[in-house]
């Protein structure tokens, strides 16, 4: 039998996306039990994830419960931490089972080299963000947030937390992120000619783009706006769909 596909999503936003997504999302995730061989979520699957000694936080139960069933049915799941979810940890990996990443991985994927990286502090500018990214990953920062109770601890991170300014059309601080992640992405493939395809979330922003003949550039968007997921077929080159809500099955191209 044919290999079946790789599905990519990322930004998903859970805790701040709009009151569908997470069901949205949820059929998605049903869809691919059975149409794909692995699913990798690259980066702020949660608006808000950090994983305490003895607690998580609370909500997104039956997401969850349905990337643990995926894995108990034999379909891996890869989850790359992003600027919002990035302090995921043994919950993740120990109880639900899936793979999580913190930085930037190389992976061979249905006959191609693929970097995967979230996507965010990549890039030239965001200077201020690339210094604030030191200091909330420093092990004395993380040290410092354990010690707030759980409840403080979220409702920080939805005061800072930025998702619903990006919830309609892109604004120009988005698509100036995006066109410097297409420029890294082509710079990374000009230089590292044994990748086949750089693979980005972050900006929210959907884009497939062949930068060199059978070697490209995939952002998969987001499910704020767009739903948007990407596919990876053997022999094939790589797709960007949108989820059909109502139908619960692959819509048009974003």
């Amino acid at each position: 039998m044919p290999e079946l596909p790789v599905y990519l999503a990322s930004d998903v936003h859970l805790g701040s996306a709009p009151p569908g997504t997470e069901p949205a999302f949820l059929s998605w995730l049903d869809f691919c039990r059975t149409h794909a061989s692995r699913v990798i979520i690259n980066g702020d699957l949660f608006d808000f994830w950090f994983e305490y000694r003895s607690a998580i936080p609370r909500g997104h139960t039956r997401v969850l419960g349905a990337l643990a069933s995926l894995v108990d049915a034999g379909v891996p799941v890869l989850i790359m931490g992003g600027n919002h979810d990035w302090w995921g940890g043994s919950y993740l990996r120990d109880e639900v089972g899936v793979e999580f990443h913190q930085e930037p991985v190389l992976l061979d994927l249905q006959g191609r080299r693929v970097l995967l990286a979230h996507g965010d502090g990549v890039g030239g500018g965001d200077m201020g963000y690339k210094l604030l990214k030191l200091v909330l990953r420093g092990r004395l920062t993380r040290w410092a947030f354990r010690l707030l109770h759980p409840d403080v601890g979220a409702w920080v991170a939805r005061r800072v937390s930025q998702t619903d300014s990006r919830a309609g059309e892109p604004i120009e601080k988005q698509l100036a992120r995006t066109r410097s992640l297409e420029e890294w992405a082509t710079d990374y493939l000009a230089g590292h000619l044994d990748v086949d395809l750089v693979v980005l979330g972050h900006t929210h922003v959907p884009l497939l783009k062949e930068v060199f003949p059978k070697r490209f550039y995939v952002n998969t968007g987001d499910w704020l706006v767009n739903r948007s997921y990407g596919i990876l077929e053997p022999g094939a080159p790589p797709r960007l769909l949108t989820w059909d809500v109502e139908k619960g099955l692959p819509g048009p191209p974003p």
